[in-house]
């Protein structure tokens, strides 16, 4: 019924095995993210949070210091990665053996990161194309990289929603960022197809109705839906009231070969794998 399948990633310098999914907790050091309930600005609510993401089974703490909800004020290079090393700091002198991924797509925030902490992630919104210093820049480190799909520029994410085909163009432009990131060397990647980003409600669902079909990349696959706006829309409800939604869907993407789920909520995600796992086994005896 089910099929789990194995795609080993070198982080930290060891190799993780995906032979079941994963859950990576969202960790926002800004004060306008999306969701207020994810907003951590002192030093005790970051803390508090990174405690309740590792205590509640997440094995990946993803830090964003940048907002990238639609109209989101535009952070300075400067205070982003002032917000997001004082995160890091504290986390990793209190867990100093988590995984600890960086939300950003600027590659001087992952210059001056890398340079000053163990980041074993780089998660870029941006896809490269954000910032076309990016790809350089996280070759010269040895962080894993997510690569996600968006639009071609961050002013046209809510507005550039043209495809031929959803899922043949996304995996067109994964096969495409692909090669230019092994031709420089990086090949420990991660892909996301940045639910939300660049598509409107009907391309979202329709490509999560795909998932499977990126299987084909032979590399772990992300999906963050987490409290998104595209269940908003769908049920008309608020970021606040689509924790229901959020697990529906996150058990689904689970269902056709998600990999890792990127959430707010992990407590509830665990428990979605920790089912999904249950079936994996129980079709295997």
């Amino acid at each position: 019924m089910y099929y789990c399948d194995e795609k080993p990633l070198k982080i930290n310098n060891q190799i993780v095995n995906f032979d079941f999914p994963i859950v990576m907790g969202i960790l926002n050091v800004t004060p306008n993210s999306f969701f207020s309930e994810s907003r951590n600005v002192s030093n005790a609510e970051i803390l508090h949070a990174a405690e309740k993401i590792l205590f509640n089974g997440a094995k990946i703490i993803d830090v964003g210091g940048f907002s990238t909800r639609p109209n989101a004020e535009y952070v300075s290079e400067n205070e982003e990665i002032r917000r997001v090393s004082i995160a890091l700091d504290l986390i990793l002198k209190h867990f100093p053996d988590v995984i600890v991924s960086v939300d950003t797509f600027q590659a001087n925030v992952v210059t001056n990161l890398c340079k000053n902490f163990n980041v074993h992630i780089i998660n870029d919104v941006g896809g490269g194309m954000w910032d076309e210093k990016m790809f350089e820049t996280v070759a010269r480190t040895k962080a894993v990289y997510i690569l996600t799909h968006t639009s071609p520029t961050r002013e046209t994410m809510m507005s550039d929603f043209f495809y031929n085909d959803i899922a043949v163009d996304v995996m067109t432009f994964f096969n495409n960022k692909i090669k230019t990131l092994n031709s420089l060397g990086i090949n420990d990647i991660i892909i996301d197809m940045g639910f939300g980003f660049g598509k409107n409600i009907e391309q979202n669902f329709d490509l999560f109705s795909k998932i499977k079909y990126f299987e084909i990349f032979k590399m772990p696959v992300l999906v963050g839906i987490s409290r998104k706006s595209m269940l908003q829309q769908l049920l008309n409800i608020t970021a606040e009231n689509s924790l229901n939604s959020t697990s529906v869907l996150n058990t689904l993407a689970l269902v056709q070969g998600a990999d890792i789920l990127r959430v707010h909520d992990v407590k509830e995600a665990v428990e979605a794998v920790k089912i999904f796992k249950t079936l994996c086994v129980c079709d295997t005896i």
